[in-house]
């Protein structure tokens, strides 16, 4: 089922894939959210990194996944970078636990600081490739945001396999990523991530196939484009475990 594109200024309506969850902050609220965790960190550039990524992913976009997210229980954060979205939830969410997974340990020391300078006890992070990473115990939730993309093809059907493995049943699992076409905002897209790390390997996957590979694992999947002012082909895949 393909729903429509939802607009990153007010989050969608939940029907088919479940309830809204968790509480209902303002707007206002959140976005002093957002300024906090910014001034958690301590380098200027890393501060102006975060802040240009909160434009992009910013807080429509961030209600707009996190109403799939469960608020409390574990949730897992795949290629969290310096935590910025993993602190956010784990403001928004004080009754769940969420764990935050990168290869780059650098990052993974920045984000465990901010959480320490933030005083927040229910976000952990560690130092991991989430292709090859072994993920233990059971979680509630998993999301990735911008992660598909940056890895080789051949890893991502193993790595939502091992997802699918570690929910529970009936949980979710959200990816944001972007889309091939429209072919201007795929070349948009490129250039930005190549200006964020010319070294970062970039590899966008077809909707249309993505969202095959994830059917395929057995779960109900729900997609839809998310509008953004910048020429950015964002997709949201709502992937539900069954019970």
């Amino acid at each position: 089922m393909q729903t429509p594109e939802h607009s990153p200024e007010r989050p969608a309506s939940v029907s088919a894939p479940g309830e809204i969850r968790g509480p209902q902050r303002g707007p206002e609220e959140e976005e002093k959210m957002i300024g906090r965790i910014i001034r958690a960190y301590d380098d200027p550039v890393i501060r102006l990194y975060c802040w240009g990524r909160f434009q992009i992913l910013r807080l429509g976009f961030l209600q707009e996944i996190g109403q799939y997210l469960p608020s409390e229980g574990r949730i897992l954060d795949l290629g969290c970078g310096f935590g910025l979205f993993s602190l956010f939830y784990a403001m928004r969410y004080a009754r769940a636990t969420v764990r935050g997974i990168d290869r780059n340990s650098n990052r993974i020391a920045i984000a465990t600081r901010a959480a320490r300078r933030l005083g927040l006890s229910n976000v952990n992070y560690a130092v991991g490739d989430v292709t090859s990473y072994k993920l233990e115990g059971r979680f509630d939730g998993v999301y990735m945001l911008d992660v598909i993309h940056h890895i080789p093809g051949e890893t991502v059907m193993p790595l939502l396999r091992q997802i699918k493995q570690i929910l529970k049943p009936g949980s979710r699992f959200l990816i944001k990523d972007v889309d091939t076409r429209p072919t201007y905002k795929r070349w948009f897209t490129f250039a930005l991530d190549k200006m964020m790390d010319y070294r970062a390997p970039v590899h966008y996957w077809d909707s249309a196939r993505l969202r095959s590979s994830l059917e395929s694992l057995g779960v109900e999947v729900h997609q839809h484009a998310m509008k953004d002012y910048l020429p950015y082909p964002h997709v949201l895949y709502i992937c539900r475990l069954p019970i």
